[in-house]
């Protein structure tokens, strides 16, 4: 059987493979799904991959070829980052972002000139990127050019390149590409996060992170061997689900993602809040958002969030469970509603996490009411996705439940919201799509959402 198009997902937990084809020289149209627990832990995985690719045939009922082959991938940990700016609420904050957006794991961020404890916490965290970042366009210079040589300095003493990322200030931009040069050291330059005062720009900074990605994926351990099954590019999951979050608000406008998966939580939203609260807004937001919560996954991250449903009276005083208890792939009733449970915790947490909020300043004037952090309250349209909202029952309420337990001060959803789950978990795959045919990528997703 000869299809068109495959698209994986490595996820850190569960390798999916979904396939698509265009019958009748129609439309693409969704054929069926195969998975896999993802074979990170044995050094490779194309083993999981290749149980996915067999139980995708298994539910074909026949061996398959393909045209092309796409994929998205977190199981190497995704893209671990450093980044370095000059004010943290301006463009470190910019450049987190960016980085953020792209589907990086953003590791540590530090404002203004780096010191000899910066530098110690670098070596620690060995970055597999860095983003250097600092000052409007034709403003202060001296902080990023001394970051640059810092670290430059740093960088000749590794015993494995790590490229950087330059988006700061474009005046010193050739200054910069000079002193990593004349060290015989790669940068790539890209347009300034932060522009102007109170001007994003993150799009071209998150381009230029995900084809570090794209060439970082085949160095990560157990990654290896992926391009043996995979052509084109591969894009870290998050990465995948921003774009087709962008993809979605196209055509349903303001949105909230949840994407709850193993070892994560994100939250992406796409929208410009009100006019009224962008007016009070102590530092610019932008429009496509994405926060990660490393604490918060249902499998390897179970422990933290088990605790949190301990902490709010969610399990009972003499609960036992066990986070090694926890499968990748629940199977019986009372797997399936211990997943729910963490799953509506996750959400829960991730999402008060992510909003903004309302703050009061207080100075010689009186009190002054400001907001700070991402404006959620025009979403008028949630997805859920991951495989715990995808393939478990009860996900749509799951997030109705956790739009409800705010305390007031969040920017959260105002009025009714219409509550969708990714029921094909294409999600990932449409946004991988989303690059090439968007068109196609969307009529997909729209399926799966039961528009």
């Amino acid at each position: 059987m000869k299809i068109e198009l495959l698209v994986a997902d490595i996820g850190s937990t569960i390798t999916i493979i979904s396939a698509f084809d265009s019958p009748c020289a129609g439309p693409l149209s969704f054929l069926g799904q195969g998975q896999a627990e993802t074979s990170i832990d044995a050094g490779d995985v194309t083993i999981g991959l290749e149980k996915a690719l067999a139980d995708l045939q298994n539910k074909l009922g026949e061996k398959i070829t393909w045209d092309q082959f796409l994929a998205s991938s977190s199981a190497a940990g995704g893209l671990k980052m450093s980044v370095h700016g000059l004010v943290y609420d301006m463009t470190a904050k910019a450049a987190k972002e960016a980085a953020l957006g792209a589907g990086a794991v953003v590791s540590m961020v530090t404002a203004g000139e780096l010191g000899t404890d910066d530098l110690e916490r670098l070596e620690a965290l060995d970055p597999r990127l860095i983003l250097l970042a600092g000052g409007v366009d034709y403003g202060e210079k001296e902080t990023i050019l001394k970051n640059a040589r810092h670290l430059s300095d740093w960088l000749i003493t590794r015993d494995h390149p790590v490229p950087v990322i330059y988006c700061g200030n474009r005046a010193v931009s050739e200054q910069t590409q000079q002193l990593f040069s004349e060290k015989g050291l790669s940068l790539v330059i890209t347009e300034n996060v932060y522009p102007k005062i109170d001007q994003l720009n993150v799009q071209p900074a998150r381009r230029e992170i995900h084809r570090a990605f794209n060439r970082h994926i085949v160095e990560a351990r157990g990654m290896e061997k992926i391009r043996s099954l995979v052509e084109g590019e591969i894009i870290p999951t998050p990465g995948a689900v921003m774009e087709a979050a962008r993809l979605a608000y196209e055509h349903l406008e303001d949105l909230l993602v949840f994407d709850v998966g193993g070892a994560t939580t994100d939250v992406h939203s796409v929208t410009d809040g009100s006019e009224e609260i962008q007016h009070l807004l102590l530092h610019p937001e932008p429009r496509a958002k994405r926060t990660v919560e490393g604490d918060l996954g249902v499998y390897r991250n179970a422990g933290r969030v088990i605790e949190l449903c301990r902490d709010e009276g969610r399990l009972p005083e003499d609960d036992q469970t066990c986070p090694e208890e926890i499968k990748p792939l629940p199977g019986s009733k009372q797997e399936r509603g211990l997943i729910g449970l963490l799953t509506e915790q996750a959400l829960k947490t991730a999402l008060i996490r992510h909003a903004g909020s309302w703050r009061y300043i207080y100075g010689p004037t009186g009190r002054q009411t400001v907001v700070e952090g991402k404006d959620l309250t025009r979403v008028k349209t949630v997805i859920g996705t991951g495989g715990a909202l995808s393939q478990l029952p009860g996900g749509a309420g799951a997030m109705e439940r956790a739009l409800k337990g705010k305390t007031g001060l969040e920017l959260l959803p105002r009025g009714e919201v219409v509550h969708l789950i990714d029921r094909y978990y294409i999600m990932a795959a449409a946004g991988v799509l989303s690059k090439s045919d968007p068109d196609s990528a969307w009529q997909l997703l729209s399926k799966s959402l039961g528009l």
